[in-house]
């Protein structure tokens, strides 16, 4: 079927779901993006030449550690980076991008489930699991290279998750790598169930774990092991970690939180926090959407002012912000606009990188097609692993 769309510029152009429109629409998209950062922003046109080795070796500072941030759930250009979006972000267009080297036109070519896309984006491989399945990635994941090739201990890679079904992404089933070489998984609902003994009302607004589908409901009990684990590791008491649950009003918030305290207390190397608010766009309520992309954006700048301000993290750390995917357009007969993601059509499939640390150019911006399997293979050449496994490539302008 081919669809008729129409960007904010009065761009025309045909969408059936084939590769090759694929391509053009993303290319389009990576255009208008571009120039909407360049107006708003400031940013410069990146060249898509690569630094030579002496230029990357004078501007390069020693990457130690790496945060990833899901923007997760998806979010479409109408409200991010559209001129009508714009206001939505305020932190991304004003305080991160200036900063960073921004991708505008990264192609998800799998599953667009969340669970599912998020596994993809950690192996550099696009999974083919149900995305409702309490299953671990078929290939390795980032965790494992980064732990087995590096000989890192478990205390130096991280998950913190809003989900329950992102229990098992911290390590593949893949016979050469899984049980006891991944990332410890932090999951904060569960961590509040305990705390609370699943008798409050007061956190029902943070426990619900999916806004998709009622038919898809992990376990939210939490255990006195769990419990331990807070206050042993995160140094946090059962009184002082419900006491801060109920002044946050998001699961995100709590996730952030959460992230906050293992960079003061555990400092690890490689830190993935997953967001999920802007996903109660299933919900169909358009101005939760928005308000979660808004605290989504909030939280982003929180979370780099946390790596400037923290010792072990200043000028020693890479940030990676990128969504898993994206929504359905308006105008698809087949789709549900922002509610769902269902088409895999191309507003769907095309999303943006925003990268910024040492070592990373600031204020550009680069419309060249990258996948979003290259993200495990360019943290491999950041971090000296090898991910054998992976089927993207690592992303030039980054090294």
């Amino acid at each position: 079927m081919i669809v008729s769309q129409q960007n904010r510029e009065g761009v025309s152009w045909a969408a059936p779901h084939s590769a090759s429109n694929l391509r053009e629409v993303s290319r389009l998209l990576a255009r208008t993006r571009r120039d909407f950062l360049r107006n708003a922003a400031g940013v410069t046109l990146g060249s898509t030449l690569l630094r030579s080795s002496w230029a990357r070796a004078a501007a390069s500072v020693p990457k130690k550690k790496i945060v990833v941030v899901t923007f997760g759930g998806g979010a479409r250009d109408q409200e991010t980076f559209a001129p009508e979006g714009q206001e939505n972000i305020p932190h991304l267009m004003r305080e991160l991008i200036p900063q960073a080297t921004f991708f505008t036109q990264v192609v998800n070519r799998g599953i667009l489930g969340h669970y599912v896309a998020t596994a993809s984006l950690a192996t550099g491989v696009y999974e083919t699991f149900n995305n409702f399945a309490a299953v671990s990635p078929q290939s390795p994941t980032v965790f494992e290279y980064f732990r087995k090739d590096l000989k890192r201990p478990s205390s130096d890679a991280w998950v913190v998750a809003p989900s329950n079904g992102f229990n098992r992404i911290g390590e593949s089933s893949h016979r050469s790598y899984g049980p006891g070489l991944g990332a410890r998984v932090i999951l904060p609902k569960r961590l509040l169930t305990a705390a609370t003994s699943g008798g409050s009302h007061d956190y029902q607004h943070l426990l619900r774990d999916n806004y998709e589908t009622p038919f898809f409901a992990p376990e939210l009990a939490g255990s006195e092991f769990e419990l331990q684990q807070l206050e042993m590791i995160l140094k946090l008491s059962v009184d002082d970690f419900k006491n801060h649950a109920q002044t946050l009003s998001s699961p995100d918030e709590l996730s952030v939180y959460i992230a906050h305290q293992l960079m003061r207390q555990v400092a690890p190397s490689l830190l993935w926090i997953t967001m999920h608010d802007i996903d109660i766009a299933h919900a169909g309520a358009y101005s939760l959407y928005v308000e979660g992309i808004r605290r989504t954006d909030r939280l982003c700048s929180d979370l780099w002012k946390t790596i400037q301000s923290e010792p072990e993290y200043a000028g020693k750390t890479t940030l990676f912000i990128l969504p898993d995917f994206g929504r359905d357009s308006d105008d698809d007969a087949s789709g549900n606009g922002f509610q769902h993601h269902r088409t895999g059509d191309a507003l769907s499939r095309t999303t943006w990188m925003l990268v910024a640390g040492p070592g990373i150019r600031q204020g550009v911006v680069f419309d060249r097609a990258i996948d979003s399997t290259d993200l495990v293979p360019t943290l491999g050449s950041m971090l000296r692993f090898t991910p054998s496994f992976a089927q993207g490539k690592p992303i030039g302008e980054l090294l």
